[in-house]
C-alpha cells in the first residue's frame, strides 16, 4: 500500500468498499451510496472521479456470467514469442480481440519458454481452437500450449477495504 492510499479517511474507504461490489440497483446509486453514508452525493462522485483520474480506478461496467451466457469454455494459451520478435506489437493485436478477456508477459525459463498468456473465451473447445489459429496465422507464432479449464475453483474480484 502506498502513502496515497493509506491516507484515504473512513468514508472514502467505505465508498471504495461498496463500489467493489454491486451498485445499488437504483436510478441514483450515487445518491443512494451518499446517503447511506450520510455525506452528498457530489462527494461521492467527485472523489471517483479523482481516483478514475488519476489511474486508480479504470471502469465501471457490468460483469457478464460467461457460462450462464453461454460461453462454457475457456483456454489460457501460453505463447513463446522468440527474442527477435516485438512482444508488445504481438500483444496489441492480441488485446484487439474481443474473445480475449486477458493478456499478460511473464519470463520464460529453459524448461518453459511461454512468455506471453491469453484467456480466451468462447462456447466450445472447438471455438478457443479457432481463435488461436486465426491469431497464429496473423502473428506467425509457432509454439504456443492450450491450458483448457477443467473447474472453476475460484473467481472472485478483488478486495481492497
Amino acid at each position: 500500500m502506498n502513502e496515497e492510499t493509506s491516507q484515504f479517511s473512513a468514508v472514502q474507504k467505505e465508498i471504495l468498499r461498496i463500489v467493489q461490489d454491486n451498485l445499488p440497483d437504483s436510478p441514483t446509486p450515487f445518491a443512494d451510496i451518499a446517503s447511506s453514508l450520510e455525506v452528498s452525493e457530489g462527494f461521492v462522485i467527485d472523489f471517483l472521479l479523482e481516483l478514475k483520474d488519476k489511474g486508480y480506478i479504470r471502469r465501471f461496467g457490468a460483469t457478464l456470467r460467461h457460462q450462464e451466457a453461454g460461453y462454457d469454455c475457456n483456454v489460457m494459451v501460453a505463447w513463446e514469442i522468440p527474442p527477435d520478435e516485438d512482444i508488445d506489437s504481438i500483444a496489441e493485436i492480441m488485446v484487439k480481440r474481443s474473445e480475449i478477456s486477458h493478456c499478460y508477459k511473464r519470463k520464460s525459463n529453459p524448461d518453459w519458454p511461454f512468455n506471453l498468456y491469453t484467456m480466451i473465451h468462447a462456447q466450445s473447445e472447438q471455438d478457443c481452437e479457432k481463435i488461436v489459429k486465426e491469431i497464429q496465422s496473423i502473428t506467425g507464432l509457432q509454439n504456443y500450449e492450450l491450458l483448457f479449464s477443467d473447474r472453476e475453483l475460484k473467481k472472485t474480484s478483488m478486495r481492497y477495504f
